[in-house]
């Protein structure tokens, strides 16, 4: 069991337990073996006028130190070299209110991450912000905003469909510039609020894989609803534009089981997430408007083809722009997807930058074939049927399984179209 403890800085004492990271919350000590997280963020939203309720706050305490923990806890030291086993301790405004959902919470972030947590909740928390003059903004919903393609098609949707959003972004290298530029373009009028995690793990181990990022995108949108005028017990709305097939990110290969394949913002994690908030009586309601759309699908519908054709070829969706320094590899699965749903619009595709590869000759060695994984699943699909794909992944579907077989179907076959017209299959 790996221990972490997120505190105030007031709180973290001088002399260290062993064998223990400590995070101090919202503030940097500048202690070398004491890492920190949302140093900005108080700052931040005192800035943009809103007063976020001590539940809400509360659980942006607990997304950060997730992904904290997450970020700072190598896979490889663990028993199988995956699965770790994490005991938290996070110092909250009103732990009471958590008790009850603590189990809900550890089995939601165990679908996530792939990993085993134990949540200790204590008090004595840093205090929620208060903006000395509140703001209220002319907004009906929250839309988050990363820079991709699917948000990027939901942020015009809304706006075609005479919504007035609230656009929030998670600060990331290489994509900070392109969400401002979304935003702006969309709908100049609405607020954009582009927050960090800043997350630092204190000296030495850190791993990469996080599992647990997509927490602190659904905190901050979470914070952002607290700008939104409603009657008391209204629920405020937050988008999630994600297509079904990438949502599902069901595995295509024996290797992609379990953790490997990433839960972002999988059907489950999205109901585990919303039952949570409910329980506490944060009155939030997570939609996902594209969950039974291909991308392809989500380009040839959007709303606005003249925005969306001057806009989207800026976007960013491979899951290493950066180590290929600001370009799209062009082989991993999510260039795969993004590649596919070009040629199901039915446009040039203009990617800003190219892709690194390409061409999607088949590789043996080195890094992950995510080409060779495709592949072999649209030739299954093809030869045995998708049922054989699909196994057990859709055994949290009831009335809504057909629909889930129909965009993981209509998904692999646009993939599966662009591997074919390349000469992979």
């Amino acid at each position: 069991m790996r221990k972490i403890i997120c505190a105030p800085e007031n709180i973290i004492p001088q002399q260290l337990e062993e064998d223990t990271k400590y995070f101090s919350t919202y503030s940097n000590t500048g202690r070398e073996h004491v890492g920190y997280f949302g140093s900005t963020l108080i700052r931040d939203i005192q800035r943009v006028g809103i007063r976020p309720s001590e539940k809400v706050w509360d659980f942006n305490t607990i997304a950060l130190a997730v992904a904290a923990a997450d970020n700072s806890l190598t896979r490889s030291n663990s028993a199988d070299g995956w699965t770790r086993q994490i005991e938290l301790t996070v110092h909250l405004c009103n732990p009471g209110a958590w008790e009850p959902v603590k189990q809900k919470l550890e089995k939601t972030l165990r679908f996530l991450t792939g990993d085993f947590w134990s949540l200790n909740l204590k008090d004595d928390g840093v205090n929620p912000p208060r903006a000395k003059r509140q703001k209220r903004y002319d907004c009906d919903c929250v839309s988050l905003l990363s820079g991709g393609v699917d948000s990027l098609v939901g942020a015009i949707d809304l706006t075609a469909n005479d919504h007035k959003p609230i656009f929030v972004s998670q600060v990331v290298r290489g994509d900070a510039e392109t969400q401002r530029a979304y935003a702006g373009r969309i709908r100049s009028e609405s607020p954009h609020f582009q927050w960090s995690h800043k997350i630092h793990p204190p000296q030495g181990e850190s791993e990469g894989s996080t599992r647990g990022r997509s927490i602190v995108f659904f905190a901050f949108a979470a914070l952002a609803t607290s700008a939104i005028e409603v009657q008391p017990g209204s629920p405020v709305d937050i988008f999630v534009p994600e297509n079904g097939f990438i949502s599902l990110n069901i595995p295509l290969n024996s290797g992609r089981m379990g953790s490997f394949s990433t839960k972002t913002s999988h059907p489950v994690y999205l109901k585990g997430i919303q039952n949570i908030w409910h329980a506490v009586g944060i009155s939030i309601n997570l939609i996902m408007p594209y969950q039974f759309k291909t991308k392809g699908e989500i380009l040839a519908e959007c709303k606005n083809q003249h925005l969306l054709k001057e806009l989207v070829f800026q976007s960013v969706s491979c899951g290493k722009y950066r180590v290929y320094k600001m370009q799209h590899c062009g082989r991993c699965v999510p260039c795969l997807v993004r590649r596919a749903a070009f040629k199901h619009w039915g446009e040039v595709d203009e990617t800003s930058g190219g892709y690194y590869s390409d061409q999607l000759d088949r590789i043996n060695q080195g890094n992950p074939d995510d080409v060779g994984a495709v592949s072999n699943a649209c030739l299954v699909a093809e030869q045995s049927g998708i049922q054989r794909l699909i196994s057990g992944n859709l055994s949290f579907a009831d009335q809504e399984r057909n629909d889930f077989e129909g965009v993981f179907s209509r998904g692999l076959n646009e993939v599966g179209e662009l591997l074919r017209e390349k000469g992979v299959i």
